[in-house]
C-alpha cells in the first residue's frame, strides 16, 4: 500500500473517530434536554410528563419488595398500575421539588424529591430515582427506585 493511501485511510479513520466522540455527548445533552423541559413543565403545573417522555411501550421496573414492586409493560399498564393509584388518592398533584439530572449516551438519571397531599390530609412525601434509557427522544426503558414503604402506605391508608 502506498503512503499516500495508507495516509488517506488513516485520516479518514481518525475523521470518523473525532465525529464519533462528538456525537455521543450531543445525544447525551439531547436527552438530557427532553427530560429536564419536561420536568420543568412538571414543576410549573404540569401534568402530562408521563405522555411527554415515556414511549407507549416504556418497561417500567420498580425496584424493590413491597407489593408495587414490579415491572410494567407499557405506559397504560404503568398508568393503570402504579400511577393512577395513587394519583387518585392524592387531594394535589404530587410536584418535584428538588432534582438533579445526569446524562450520559443514551441514558438519564433523574434524582428528585415528590410532594403531594394526600386525601386524608396527611402529606405524602417521596424521594425518587429514575434511570432512563432514552431512544429517538422517547424513554423505552426505566428502572425506579423510591421509598415504596411511603407509596404504599397511601396506597393501605385509603382503599
Amino acid at each position: 500500500m502506498s503512503t499516500f493511501r495508507f495516509a488517506k485511510r488513516l485520516s479518514t479513520a481518525v475523521l470518523f473517530a473525532v465525529l464519533a466522540c462528538l456525537t455521543i455527548p450531543a445525544k447525551a445533552e439531547d436527552n438530557k434536554a427532553i427530560v429536564s423541559a419536561a420536568f420543568e413543565r412538571w414543576a410549573a403545573g404540569g401534568s402530562n410528563f408521563f405522555n411527554e417522555v415515556l414511549s407507549p411501550n416504556v418497561i417500567w421496573t420498580i425496584k424493590g419488595s413491597e407489593p408495587s414492586a414490579g415491572t410494567y409493560r407499557g405506559l397504560n399498564d404503568l398508568m393503570t398500575r402504579a400511577v393512577r393509584p395513587l394519583t387518585a388518592r392524592l387531594s394535589t398533584p404530587i410536584r418535584p421539588t428538588a432534582k438533579q439530572i445526569w446524562a450520559d449516551g443514551d441514558h438519564v438519571i433523574v434524582n428528585w424529591k415528590g410532594e403531594a397531599t394526600a386525601r386524608d390530609g396527611k402529606p405524602y412525601r417521596n424521594d425518587y430515582v429514575w434511570i432512563m434509557r432514552m431512544e429517538q427522544g422517547r424513554a423505552v426503558e426505566v428502572t425506579a427506585f423510591l421509598d415504596l414503604a411511603a407509596y404504599d402506605a397511601v396506597l393501605r391508608r385509603m382503599p
